[in-house]
Parts: structure tokens; sequence; C-alpha cells
């Protein structure tokens, strides 16, 4: 009995190669479509990416399937005409219509990572260290019209590290994913994993946007720590300084008073005060250069204390 896979980002690569190495009869993988990708200006243009899935399909040598839309007739009638066991879902980006959810045999079975029905929706990895949460994982579903609102089938929970941020967090949830899903259709295959209800208070967690990622100063030290690892790597933390963008890519708390948003020191190292605590700013990134330590970013600007980083570009000269 076959499988139709549906996934896009890197996240669902280990559960595609879980599969595919694991002798099951992949039938086709439905991914997003190519994008352009890359900065342009300078003289450079940007170029057509595949997702990460696809990429990985054509290694192994499988049928990709990259439809405008689910409503494509032929879409769904070729992913009918595979009789498929399972549909299986891993971040691929798109709602399932009901009809498509209604193809295969015994059940479409989703990889989400949060403990449902903790963060249902687009970014759970990122909302769950932003959020403060100490501990995540993954959870396999039944499939439905709702939005990761249906039977869990198996769960497995990871502890959110404190030198995690959501790119590191995402690798892991992702081979635990893989792992965690071979489990599960053996499991249901054999009748041993039941479907149950999904039980307690349910959160939700929205797409990321690139404009989320203007830091507020007024929050405490250890809020805008999580901040900044949670939005690493994309959208990514960032401040305005002289009309540049200023990414903020690792940072540390510190004891200690300050006024939000103003620089308590810019000798040595880069202090800046919070709502509750001192936030040291390690890793920045100018715009159109490479990472660097703050003191190397201080070295280039005329920094001193009680000036402000407050996200208002005129706030301090170069």
């Amino acid at each position: 009995m076959s499988i139709v896979f549906f996934g896009t980002p890197m996240f669902a690569v280990p559960s595609l190669k879980a599969l595919y190495e694991s002798g099951e009869e992949i039938a086709a993988v439905v991914t997003r479509r190519d994008s352009l990708a890359g900065r342009a200006g300078r003289g450079k243009e940007k170029i057509l990416k595949s997702p990460p899935v696809k990429e990985a399909a054509l290694r192994y040598g499988l049928r990709v399937l990259q439809p405008a839309t689910l409503k494509d007739r032929e879409v769904v009638e070729e992913l009918k005409s595979y009789f498929p066991e399972f549909l299986v879902v891993a971040a691929y980006g798109k709602i399932l219509t009901e009809e498509i959810l209604s193809i295969p045999r015994i059940a479409p079975v989703n990889v989400h990572a949060s403990l449902l029905p903790q963060l249902r929706g687009a970014s759970p990895i990122a909302r769950a260290i932003i959020t403060g949460l100490q501990e995540t994982g993954v959870t396999t579903m039944l499939m439905e019209k709702g939005l990761d609102t249906g039977d869990i089938l198996l769960i497995e929970k990871t502890v959110i590290r404190r030198e995690d941020d959501a790119g590191s967090l995402s690798e892991r949830l992702a081979e635990i994913g893989a792992a965690l899903l071979l489990k599960t259709l053996t499991g249901m295959r054999e009748g041993t994993v039941k479907p149950r209800p999904q039980e307690g208070q349910a959160s939700y967690s929205p797409p990321l946007r690139k404009e989320e990622g203007l830091i507020n100063w007024q929050q405490t030290a250890g809020e805008l720590f999580n901040f900044v690892r949670g939005m690493s790597p994309w959208p990514g933390a960032y401040f305005f300084l002289g009309g540049e963008r200023i990414k903020i890519l690792k940072v540390e708390t510190r004891d200690g008073g300050g006024v939000p948003g103003e620089v308590a020191k810019a000798r040595g190292e880069l202090l800046v005060g919070t709502g509750k605590g001192l936030l040291a700013l390690v890793t920045v990134q100018p715009e159109g250069k490479k990472p660097m330590p703050s003191q190397a970013f201080l070295q280039g600007r005329m920094i001193k204390e009680k000036d402000v980083l407050n996200g208002v570009a005129q706030d301090i000269k170069k």
C-alpha cells in the first residue's frame, strides 16, 4: 500500500527520508512551488529555488507534484488514482481540502511540532521559545478540516534548552517527528495506536511576520532573551540605527537596572536597559555585513551610554 507525502521546508525532510529508508512505497510527493530567493541589487538577481522537500524527493527518484492549488481536478484525480493507505503531512503550508483528506484508505496523518492542543497553527516552534515554554515536542494526529484539531495518535516531548533557537529546536523536532511517524504508521496498521481526542486548553501560533522582529525594550530581559532566540533564524530580532536595520543574533541577560532601550554600557560589551534587567547584545549583524561580536560593532559606531535604541532610525548617528 502506498503513501502520498505532503511537505515543504527542511523540517519535513527527515520524515520523508525515514519513510523512504524504511521501504515504504511513496507514490508521490506534494510540495509548494519553487520561489525566488536571494537578495536583489548590486548586479545580483534572485534565483528560483526549490523547496527542500522537492530536492530530497528528486534525490530519491520520487514523483513530485507542485500544484498551484489543491482544488486542481487533475491533481485530485491523480492522488485518488494511487489508492494510498495514508496521506502523510509535515509542514506542507497549505490547507488540504476535505475531498483530499478523504482519499487515504486508513487515514491522513499530520506531523505537528507541538504538544497539541498547545500551539496549533503555522509557527509552533518559534512561538514555543518566544512564550518561554520549558518543553515542547511532536504530535502525530489525524487530520480533519479544523486547524490542527484532529485526534491525537502519538506524542513525544523534549526539553527546550537555554541554548536553543528556533533553528536548532526545529532540527531536533524534525528528527523526533520522523521516528514518531514510523511508530505511528506501524501502530495504526497493527491496531496498537488508537486516536484520542485532544484535551486541555488550546493555544495558537499564527505565522511569523517580518515586522514582528522589531524589538520592544519594554519587555523584560528574560522575555527578550526568549524573543531573540525564537526569532532566529527568521525573521530575526532587530532595531534601527541611523536608518540601518541591525539584526540581533545572540543575547544574554544581566543583572541590574536601566531605562528600557537605553544603552547602559558601551565599552567591552553592549548592555541595554529593558523593562526589567539588562540585555547584553552578544552578536549582531548590520545590513549587508556578516554577523559580528558587539565589540567589533561598537568600534565602528559612536555609541555611548544613555543613547537610546528604541527602533527609531534617527536616534543614534554613526
